[in-house]
């Protein structure tokens, strides 16, 4: 899962992370959160350690506002779980439109068969735009059809770096051209 999530990172890094969008998550208060897990026991905010509140704070302050997915994981090492949680939230601040991100990540998700990221990330695809048959062609490792021109690069992109371990100029020029927010590609 550590792999996905960092390739994920890095087609979202390589295709334009940079520009901060404006979001003001609600401040949630930390002793509220529950985490899940049946490996690590879930930690209540009063059985952390300062490092692990400390995590949890920036988790909260964070544009996720919440503590689904792996952070009762990610609390054994929490100076990595912090550093880890704020390069995964990276994709909030990002220019490039939720639709190609969503993308990268199911992408990314397929390739290491990455059940939970599939399962955290297909409805947020869709909601942000993606086609229920894009997302379909790629859980069952098929290229899509009738992707839209900024789709493509990004799926293009994805794919070639997953599977080659290098991209292309070519590849890289494009969707880095098609990762540009513009009225035509952020609906």
């Amino acid at each position: 899962m550590v792999r996905a999530l960092t390739l994920s990172a890095a087609v979202l890094a390589l295709v334009g992370v940079g520009a901060a969008q404006t979001t003001t998550p609600q401040k949630r208060d930390p002793r509220s959160i529950r985490l899940r897990g049946d490996r690590f026991k879930p930690l209540t905010y009063d059985e952390m350690t300062p490092a692990q509140k400390t995590m949890i704070e920036h988790l909260l302050a964070s544009p996720r506002a919440g503590a689904d997915g792996p952070f009762n994981v990610l609390l054994r090492s929490p100076e990595m779980g912090d550093l880890g949680q704020q390069f995964g939230a990276a994709r909030f601040s990002t220019p490039v439109p939720r639709r190609l991100w969503e993308l990268a990540i199911l992408v990314t998700a397929r390739h290491w068969t990455s059940q939970f990221e599939w399962f955290a990330h297909r409805r947020g695809a869709v909601q942000a735009g993606l086609s229920p048959a894009i997302c379909d062609a790629i859980a069952e490792g098929r290229r899509p059809t009738a992707m839209k021109p900024d789709e493509e690069a990004v799926y293009n992109f994805a794919s070639e770096l997953l599977d080659t371990k290098q991209v292309r100029d070519a590849t890289f020029n494009a969707a880095k051209d098609a990762a540009r927010p513009t009225a035509a590609n952020n609906p």
